[in-house]
């Protein structure tokens, strides 16, 4: 199987993955159980408290439920605006990962080159694990709200506990985190890569261009301005031979 073809079969892995995990996540804003508490000893007299980031919810053994807003968003705490900003934003960025994924994928064949697809699905994953990592810190905070409120003494209102919600969304949450970390390690293997070679072989091409240019003079001066040595050493040996034969002296005895 060729490398291409394993790279593509672990980005829809991964991309399962993070869809999986965004979904999950999604899930967990309408879901009213992020905390719960029971209230009474016995079964006919028990109610059930129960609240998430937008509402405070009753029941009873009789199954009537009455939910209430909170009233005044400026009279809310910090804590419950900020997760709720990290909780929006962990949808929102799962949304653009998951196109940023679609387009890039070798798959699709979207994105146009292999290195253009290769950057487009590093961006994506990058996405997926922003992503995640709010919906970590999301979970994670209130759940450590809740859990240190039921074990401090000291605290005298009602005390809850953790709710399904909030599993639900930590395994959402570990789902964004690897899908996009595996998804960023092999896209950015090959586009980085890519991109860092490309950038050296400008400079490669300027060297050997400098250097053809620079051989050109020295080969024509050889040619023009400096013949070859042997030509010179026929010429200086006729005329050598030519003034030995013109000079030689002729004695009275060779014409009697």
């Amino acid at each position: 199987m060729k490398y291409r073809t394993v790279v593509m079969y672990v980005e829809i892995g991964c991309f399962v993955s993070c869809l999986c995990g965004w979904i999950l996540v999604c899930s967990t804003l309408p879901t009213e159980y992020w905390t719960f508490s029971e209230v009474g000893s016995i079964v006919l007299t028990t109610s059930n408290y129960y609240s998430n980031l937008w509402r405070d919810c009753i029941s009873d053994t009789t199954g009537v439920s009455d939910c209430k807003d909170y009233p005044s968003m400026l009279a809310l705490p910090v804590f419950l605006h900020v997760v709720r900003a990290l909780a929006v934003c962990a949808v929102i960025t799962g949304f653009f990962g998951g196109v940023l994924a679609l387009i890039g994928m070798k798959c699709t064949k979207i994105g146009g080159t292999e290195i253009t697809n290769a950057r487009v699905t590093f961006s994506g994953g990058l996405t997926y694990l922003a992503s995640g990592f709010c919906g970590m810190i999301t979970y994670s905070w209130w759940g450590h709200k809740v859990i240190s409120e039921f074990v401090d003494p000291n605290f005298r209102a009602q005390k809850f506990e953790l709710g399904a919600a909030v599993f639900i969304g930590w395994g959402g949450s570990i789902l964004l985190i690897c899908g996009g970390t595996v998804l960023t390690y092999f896209s950015g293997k090959e586009g980085l890569r890519s991109s860092s070679q490309t950038r050296r072989r400008p400079h490669t091409y300027a060297t050997a261009r400098s250097r053809r240019t620079y051989r050109q003079p020295t080969s024509s001066s050889r040619v023009t301005w400096m013949p070859p040595l042997y030509h010179a050493g026929r010429k200086s040996q006729t005329s050598r031979t030519t003034t030995t034969r013109t000079s030689q002296p002729y004695a009275r005895d060779t014409f009697v």
